[in-house]
């Protein structure tokens, strides 16, 4: 028979091991590490693939939208 696998899941930021029961901030090992990720989400390092929204051109160039200053 076969032996017990153990969970011993790593921090998707730092890659360091994450204590699992009673951690707020699981799966990353920190609340430090959690922030780093929701930047990288927040300033669009991270993307999920797909067509466009409805509205949207598909770049980053404001350049169409109209509006003066």
């Amino acid at each position: 028979m076969l032996g017990a696998v153990t969970f011993a899941p790593r921090c998707p930021t730092c890659h360091e091991p994450v204590v699992w029961e009673g951690n707020p901030s699981r799966p990353f090992c920190s609340e430090r590490c959690r922030l780093v990720d929701f930047g990288a989400w927040a300033s669009e390092r991270y993307r999920v693939p797909g067509e466009p929204a409805e509205g949207e051109s598909g770049t980053d160039d404001d350049s169409d939208e109209s509006g003066s200053a």
